[in-house]
């Protein structure tokens, strides 16, 4: 589906960009994934090598403007463009706390951090695409910003920003003909195993409850579908969005929660 196409995965050596970075190569898509840790990155790009597919990396803080620029300028420069970007970048911040307890900077963190950087890569690659009018800008939530809960207000606060944030951002790149899709994943158990910042995330609430993270997300879901999505589901899900198959899709969130949220 992504044959030809160039993409950019910012966080690609975590779970969830790793997971989407193997699906487009598996598709045909040249990669390029970026992130703060080589040793992830290099892990996922042996794996898409092994396979028999391309990807380079780069060592890039999402939050440093001026080198995310400098990255996708390079990147346009070497491919002749930019075709697909995702920002799966996971930022270490605090759940498990209530309102009552809840600092201001533990509560502004997460929705500054994330709107930040998804505005930054955002605004490096679509200079890009809108020169060919034509380019995919992905972005990545869950359901914390519409599910009723106690524990994670900044965190859910965050990702209804980045849906909005997205929704938004398809009405202004629309005329340059680049689409804008937000992938909403409930959960991801598999992820514990990759080393991903979410169980930290999650220890707190685990704790509260006087069980083990892994227990946790072990025992039924509340979802309809009794359980949490898959990474090869969220992938999977990631490059036919990205692909022209989806080409009539933008400014829509990708609800990829198994049922707890029913749009």
């Amino acid at each position: 589906m992504l044959k030809g196409k160039t993409a950019i995965i910012y966080g690609g050596g975590g779970a969830v960009g790793g997971a989407v970075a193997r699906a487009f190569a598996g598709e045909g898509a040249r990669l390029f994934i970026a992130g703060r840790s080589l040793a992830k990155l290099e892990k996922v790009a042996d794996d898409i090598s092994a396979a028999g597919g391309t990807a380079e990396i780069a060592e890039l803080d999402v939050m440093d403007e001026e080198a995310v620029k400098a990255h996708a300028d390079d990147v346009a420069a070497k491919m002749g463009g930019i075709d697909i970007a995702l920002n799966a970048v996971g930022l270490f911040h605090v759940q498990g706390k209530g309102f009552a307890h809840l600092s201001l900077d533990d509560f502004a963190f997460p929705i500054t951090a994330y709107a930040q950087m998804n505005f930054i890569t955002a605004k490096a690659v679509a200079w890009h695409m809108a020169k060919r009018r034509s380019g995919v800008i992905l972005t990545l939530s869950t359901p914390g910003g519409r599910l009723p809960g106690t524990g994670y207000l900044g965190f859910g606060t965050a990702c209804a920003a980045v849906e909005g944030f997205s929704r938004l951002l398809a009405c202004e790149l629309a005329p340059s003909g680049i689409r804008v899709i937000c992938l909403r994943p409930h959960a991801l158990p598999e992820a514990l195993a990759l080393q991903s910042h979410a169980r930290a995330v999650f220890q707190p609430a685990a704790a509260q409850a006087g069980i083990s993270v892994d227990e946790m997300l072990a025992g039924p879901a509340e979802t309809l579908l009794k359980r949490y999505p898959t990474l090869a589901e969220v992938a999977q899900t990631a490059a036919f969005m990205a692909s022209d198959k989806a080409g009539a899709m933008t400014g829509t969130i990708a609800n990829l929660t198994c049922g707890a949220l029913v749009d």
